[in-house]
């Protein structure tokens, strides 16, 4: 798994949060990363219809509206995070080994078998849920709303 997941979850609460067009600097000072790297996020959460975009000076990104609906499973898809995997696999299928020659496959049921289960839980929250963690008991306390 990269850390576009959390990019995207990240952005899309920030903007939804800020409820106005923002920049990919101004993105990128709140998630801590570089604004190349929010870029590339946004482009792919733009394709999926979740972020909306306006050039000029008055200009950057926004979350389309009812985004709140939106489960983290849809975010997940969007910008094609993968959360158990290994791109390296173990021994190899030519082998007379049943070990080497088996364990890849079966390793790779298991990956599968654990990305649904991650994917299951993540179709159950959702951004209201993630804003929800965030904002519950905080009372007034909102550096966000006051230029942050």
């Amino acid at each position: 798994m990269t850390g576009e997941f959390a990019i995207a979850v990240h952005a899309i609460v920030y903007l939804n949060h800020k409820r106005s067009y923002l920049s990919s600097e101004a993105l990128a000072k709140n998630i801590c990363t570089n604004p190349a790297r929010v870029r590339m996020v946004m482009s792919k959460l733009k394709r999926g219809g979740i972020i909306l975009t306006r050039e000029g000076a008055a200009g950057g990104y926004a979350v389309r509206e009812g985004v709140s609906d939106l489960s983290l499973l849809e975010v997940a898809e969007t910008v094609g995070t993968t959360f158990v995997g290994s791109a390296w696999r173990s021994g190899d299928s030519d082998m007379k080994c049943l070990v080497a020659s088996g364990m890849a496959d079966v390793m790779d049921g298991f990956y599968s078998e654990m990305d649904g289960l991650c994917r299951g839980y993540l179709s159950k929250v959702h951004i209201s849920d993630v804003e929800e963690m965030i904002f519950k008991g905080k009372g007034d306390l909102d550096a966000c709303g006051r230029g942050d």
